[in-house]
């Protein structure tokens, strides 16, 4: 369960989130960037979907002027930065943080570079900018992929 809803495997990433009362902000900014075709493509993904929560803790306004079509460029770049094109449950990229000695470089198909850690049993991720988001619930499966939780919007360096 995510957002009050069911995920089933058997739905692709984008069938399954627009399910959840808790990724709302992000269902219209995938919609506004233009990505709901290639997120319900055959993929794999992994998908790191900030909650609602998460894009309201962003500086007063960020959404309204990012959701605007002369920012779809952009808007782009921070979606494509939650995206790594490979399946990624949340055992593999322990593993990978363990066998590389406590942090395990995540290159996103937005050209970010994520910094995986742990944080006890929860991967943390912490972007080019110094935000450190936390997986709060992992390993949702999907037909085209893995959806992670996370608490905090990932940008690009500026």
């Amino acid at each position: 369960m995510v957002g009050g809803a069911a995920m089933p495997a058997e739905k692709n990433i984008i069938e399954n989130a627009v399910n959840s009362k808790d990724h709302t902000t992000l269902v219209a900014a995938v919609k506004a960037a233009g990505l709901v075709e290639t997120l319900q493509g055959a993929g794999p993904f992994t998908v790191f979907a900030p909650t609602n929560a998460a894009f309201e803790a962003l500086p007063a306004g960020t959404v309204e002027t990012l959701l605007k079509p002369e920012n779809k460029d952009q808007l782009t770049k921070i979606l494509t930065c939650h995206v790594v094109g490979a399946e990624a449950m949340s055992d593999a990229i322990g593993k990978m943080i363990a066998d590389d000695g406590g942090t395990h470089p995540v290159k996103t198909v937005g050209g970010c570079t994520l910094q995986a850690k742990m944080d006890g049993e929860k991967i943390t991720l912490t972007d080019e900018n110094g935000t450190v988001a936390t997986v709060t619930i992992a390993d949702v499966d999907q037909s085209n992929g893995v959806i992670h939780v996370i608490d905090k919007v990932i940008t690009p360096k500026a």
